[in-house]
Formats: structure tokens, C-alpha cells, sequence
């Protein structure tokens, strides 16, 4: 299987280092990424193990992102599932249209009650 690398930047990797862990799907910016070439193993530990006994181990905040486009995050118990962070998009300025009112048949809005002062 190939895996793509993708190293942390140093800025990002600091905040990775000392934040609180967290178990569960992880969220990555792309923007705190760089693509640092591919490895072909089985398995993401045996890429893990590969490169470590090269000259570029792998370390925590790390991603290797699998053929189908897994991403997968090393951190310190291992590796974890991970997401590429998306932003929302945006939604629709408000039209300028004025609101409609509830008018029934005989003309008059529908709330009936009157107003209380």
C-alpha cells in the first residue's frame, strides 16, 4: 500500500505537542501541512517502522494519508483517524425582500390578539 507523507509544520507542531490529548477523529488544517513524499508499506506501523530506521522518522502530528484517502495522525499512543478541516460554507446573504405577513381572508394579520401594554 502507498502512503502519502505529510509533515507538520514546526509552527503547528509546538501547539500539537502541548495540547490536551484527545482520543477519537482528528482534525487537520492543510494549511499546517506539507507534503513530504510517499512510502509503500502494509500497514501504517510498518511505515512508522521504515522510516524511523531511515533518516526521516515520522513523528507526533504527522499524517500518512492511504491509497483510498484515509488520513491517519501519529501521535503518542499511535496512530489515529483524522480528517482534513473543511470550513462551513457560507450561507446566503438575507434577502432584501421585507418579511411577509400572515394576512388571512378578511385582511388583517393573522395574530389576532391584542397587543399588551
Amino acid at each position: 500500500m502507498l502512503f502519502r507523507i505529510h509533515r507538520m509544520k514546526e509552527t503547528a507542531r509546538e501547539a500539537f505537542r502541548w495540547a490536551a490529548h484527545t482520543s477519537g477523529l482528528a482534525i487537520a488544517k492543510p494549511r499546517d501541512y506539507e507534503a513530504a513524499g510517499d512510502v509503500e508499506a502494509a500497514s501504517a506501523y510498518d511505515a512508522w517502522t521504515q522510516l524511523r530506521s531511515g533518516n526521516s522518522p515520522l513523528y507526533t502530528g504527522d499524517i500518512l494519508e492511504d491509497e483510498s484517502a484515509s488520513l491517519l495522525i501519529a501521535k503518542y499512543v499511535g496512530f489515529e483517524r483524522a480528517q482534513w478541516w473543511t470550513p462551513e460554507p457560507k450561507s446566503a446573504p438575507p434577502s432584501s425582500a421585507p418579511p411577509s405577513a400572515d394576512v388571512g381572508a378578511s385582511g388583517m394579520s393573522g395574530n389576532s390578539a391584542a397587543p399588551v401594554h
